[in-house]
């Protein structure tokens, strides 16, 4: 199945059924008079996040979608039925945009989030409803009212604990299908990565979901490569795990190239916890380790963990470090609001 994180969407509610011009004709009633019913409801639109779907890939096969009108009013005060409402359902995580793909206008974040976008005609009135003592006849109803007409963008950010992030060829995929039972694509060659990616990662009994993206390189957010696009997957983690790979022939200019991206995309990815890997140290002797170890917590002033998906190296510290750090942003310690001041205590109070 292919990944899709962003789609193009038309939608429209339902037309209001307009109301009705009906009179009262029958044999042996000896009062007649108007009995025009109103029209009936135009469906809304609906976007709702479900289970079962991580990708927008319904949405690039079908993008019209419209509710159905509402039923005209008929004679005998019959009213019209109310047109039926759709729901498109996404991906918890899914953010809808309007046409400018800039202005926001709902983020459903969990599954059960739902929320109308679209909101169907009112139907209109029947010529009953003009009866009155000086308009006994009234021959004219109200058409039902439009319903809404909007493009919208629909862009889905995954739902994730960490995120990987480096250069490409960092190790990024083969940790995740190490740790994880995810199986991405692995080739000794830039940009094997196209789309990200997700597994679920345990350690001491602690679960938690890691994201990869496509790696990044020098001038991501001006397009170069892939471009930055697939950052967004990574605003709502916790943590950041930051592979540099010591393949590198300077490992402090590839970290700074990717904090680099990292601040020039902004939204808050640049002041998220950030935990530091020197990966794929089991190509290097023990001296080069040693050197390119010294250099990277120079250029970053971090501790750095020395990581081997294939030796396994550093990888249970590397997690239980990952679990540590999620746990600690799910349950924020709590403020006893104690500010080292001396207690407040009722106007004359005294102590014992």
């Amino acid at each position: 199945m292919k990944f899709l994180d962003q789609a193009k969407v038309y939608v429209r509610s339902g037309d209001g059924g307009a109301g009705s011009v009906s009179f009262r004709r029958e044999r042996f009633v000896e009062f007649g008079g108007p009995d025009g019913g109103d029209g009936g409801r135009g469906g809304d639109v609906w976007i709702e996040a479900v289970s079962g779907l991580n990708t927008l890939i319904d949405y690039r096969y079908q993008q019209h979608f419209k509710a159905q009108t509402g039923v005209h009013g008929m004679g005998r005060n019959r009213h019209g039925a109310n047109g039926e409402s759709i729901t498109l359902k996404v991906p918890a995580g899914t953010q809808v945009f309007a046409e400018d793909n800039e202005t926001l206008i709902c983020d459903l974040e969990k599954i059960g989030d739902r929320r109308k976008i679209a909101q169907g005609g009112n139907g209109g009135f029947g010529n009953d409803r003009f009866k009155s003592s000086t308009n006994q006849a009234p021959r004219h109803a109200n058409p039902g009212i439009p319903g809404q007409e909007l493009t919208i963008w629909l862009r889905l950010k995954l739902i994730a604990d960490a995120g990987l992030v480096g250069l490409p060829n960092a190790g990024k995929s083969t940790f995740l299908s190490t740790v994880t039972r995810a199986r991405p694509k692995i080739a000794d060659y830039p940009f094997t990565t196209l789309h990200p990616g997700l597994g679920v990662a345990k350690v001491d009994g602690n679960e938690f979901v890691i994201a990869d993206i496509p790696g990044l390189i020098e001038g991501a957010h001006l397009g170069v490569g892939i471009g930055d696009r697939f950052l967004g997957h990574v605003e709502r983690t916790s943590v950041l795990l930051h592979l540099v790979s010591c393949v590198e022939e300077d490992v402090a200019a590839a970290y700074r190239t990717v904090r680099g991206e990292l601040e020039a995309y902004g939204n808050g990815i640049e002041d998220k916890t950030e935990i530091l890997c020197l990966s794929q140290v089991d190509t290097l002797d023990k001296e080069m380790r040693a050197e390119k170890l010294a250099a990277l917590k120079q250029a970053s002033g971090k501790t750095v963990i020395e990581l081997s998906a294939v030796s396994q190296e550093g990888l249970t510290d590397t997690l239980r470090l990952l679990a540590k750090t999620i746990a600690a942003d799910r349950d924020p310690p709590a403020d006893d609001g104690d500010d080292g001041e001396e207690g407040w205590q009722p106007e004359g109070a005294y102590e014992r």
